[in-house]
């Protein structure tokens, strides 16, 4: 009988905790799809505000419903210098606070509908055609799965009643003095490390508490340790990064480490604030299908996690910027560049797509800018009677670069691709890696340029002055239709061809003039041969300039 016993105990807690863990990935993930432009409006707002800082990163860890995806996606953009060392520790602290909002989902007290929600959810999800319902139904199915989760661990929690044996073990964890809290604040971080995911063990702390099988203050303590456990994630997360990002991680743990050993000093008198604030009688026991339950450790338990990182706040709040010059301290500056990639991509950011497709769209208005620049420096060397060597050093350089970058790009973008993102993300991605393609081959044509006014400089010839007149125009409307597709994309102004039609009309009667007066100007055979191929291909390669710079144009405006 006790070995059927443990084996139902043990069904049904990972069983339990499985649909919870997956009910928590589930609602992550469909409100992140959801709240996907929120969210990147938000985190792109944040500034050197400690006060703004903390409570993006409470509003963000609501919607993606974990503390842990809101501190790695901080390392990733701390790392990829994307935001600064102040402002990560204001959203580390803020995600303190909004990982607490799981333990008043629980207190809700409709464990008993979480099936009915989670089956309605999924005709939901399965027959929907619109994707945002889609999202909408998943996060429910998630929410459905959470509560059906705790329900499965609660009824596994109130078969140890029936065993002596594990009452006996248990029962070695009391909060009743020091060592006792420090005991089980260490059982609770332990417990977090292992399922990574602090909501999931407060999960299984307020179904023990619920049975009766440990009292309300083990449970405090077990919450606070659990705390420190979820650093973890951060920790890990800042392994190979930059110095900012891992200075980042180390905050989040020393917050929480001294948050605990203060709260643990006043521990006695912190759960009697709790117990005054909460309403309700811990210790009341509640007859439940004839067992009792201690239904009011719930609200408690919520309550010790919220206060405990609201206080925590409050009081590093004012010590931010003493903070920061602490970890500058603790974790010295390197005497070399840390950055080995060229963008700023981090694959830490992929865990939230929504805000993953921002990055790599950024990049790829970084390469729309160097392509600009190209064309600029390429005006001003064709000019040169004695070319700026350091100047075409630059220009070869950046198509270098611009290489490397799509590379980057391509890699990041194909790796997010290959995660279950959303419709809308699958198809921005698709349009980057086309767009990150067409703006390397204008970076290649423009280098061309350059390549064939070096060769006729060696072999002792020029482009004659009308033909670097001509030449000279034609780059600068390709230089304004570049810059006004590049605009586009940093604005998503979808009606860019329309807009930009006149200047590829214009720029193609140009090359088609240019080459007539070329062919014109030949038959007076005074134009060496050698200045006439690379002429002509000069005027060919402007003209792929601007069928690629169309394609761009097209991407933007999300044409396939």
């Amino acid at each position: 009988m006790e070995f059927a016993a443990l084996v139902t105990l043990v069904c049904e807690l990972i069983g339990g905790l499985g649909l919870f863990l997956l009910g928590m990935k589930n609602m992550s993930e469909g409100m992140q799809a959801v709240a996907g432009a929120s969210l990147r409006r938000m985190i792109g707002s944040v500034t050197n505000n400690r006060l703004f800082a903390t409570v993006v990163g409470v509003i963000v860890t609501c919607i993606v419903q974990s503390s842990s995806v809101t501190t790695v996606m901080v390392v990733g953009f701390v790392n990829s210098g994307v935001m600064e060392l102040a402002q990560a520790v204001g959203v580390i602290m803020g995600a303190n606070i909004g990982t607490t909002i799981t333990g008043w989902i629980l207190v809700l007290k409709v464990g008993k509908y979480g099936l009915p929600m989670l089956g309605m959810a999924a005709f939901v999800y399965l027959f929907s055609r619109g994707d945002r319902w889609r999202y909408w139904a998943m996060a429910i199915m998630g929410v459905g799965m959470i509560f059906f989760g705790l329900e499965l661990m609660k009824e596994a929690c109130a078969i140890i009643k029936d065993m002596p044996d594990f009452q006996v073990w248990f029962q070695r964890f009391r909060a009743d003095d020091y060592p006792g809290i420090l005991k089980c604040a260490m059982v609770g971080c332990v417990m977090t490390t292992l399922v990574q995911s602090s909501s999931a063990t407060l999960g299984i702390t307020i179904s023990l508490a619920f049975q009766g099988i440990i009292p309300y203050e083990t449970a405090a303590a077990l919450v606070l340790g659990e705390n420190i456990g979820t650093t973890i994630t951060a920790i890990l997360a800042s392994l190979g990064a930059t110095t900012n990002a891992r200075r980042a991680a180390y905050f989040h743990v020393i917050f929480n480490l001294i948050g605990v050993f203060w709260i643990t000093l006043i521990f006695a008198w912190y759960i009697e604030l709790v117990q005054w604030i909460v309403p309700g009688n811990v210790a009341q026991m509640v007859l439940e299908n004839g067992k009792p339950t201690y239904p009011h450790t719930t609200a408690a338990i919520a309550a010790t996690h919220t206060i405990f990182n609201v206080a925590n706040m409050l009081l590093f709040l004012p010590l931010l910027p003493l903070s920061v010059r602490f970890l500058n301290w603790l974790v010295p500056a390197k005497g070399f560049k840390e950055k080995p990639r060229l963008t700023d991509l981090d694959i830490r950011i992929l865990d939230t797509p929504s805000l993953a497709i921002e990055q790599s769209r950024r990049e790829i208005e970084r390469m729309g800018d160097g392509c600009a620049k190209m064309l600029d420096w390429l005006a001003e060397l064709m000019q040169q009677d004695d070319p700026d060597t350091a100047l075409g050093d630059r220009l070869k350089q950046r198509e270098q670069v611009l290489d490397a970058i799509q590379d980057e790009v391509a890699e990041f973008v194909t790796d997010l691709l290959s995660g279950n993102v959303p419709h809308a993300v699958a198809d921005e991605a698709r349009l980057q890696l086309r767009m990150a393609d067409e703006y390397e081959s204008v970076s290649d044509y423009i280098a061309n340029l350059d390549k064939f006014d070096r060769k006729l400089r060696r072999d002792g010839h020029r482009f004659t002055p009308q033909q670097r007149e001509g030449l000279q125009k034609l780059n600068r409307n390709l230089a304004e239709y570049l810059a006004a597709i590049n605009e586009a994309l940093s604005k998503d102004d979808r009606n860019v061809l329309v807009k930009t039609d006149p200047m590829v009309r214009r720029i193609r009667d140009q090359i088609k003039q240019l080459r007539r007066q070329h062919l014109d100007d030949l038959s007076g055979g005074t134009i060496p041969p050698l200045v006439c191929v690379a002429y002509l291909a000069a005027l060919n390669a402007y003209a792929r300039v601007r069928d690629h710079s169309h394609n761009i144009a097209e991407a933007v405006s999300g044409e396939k």
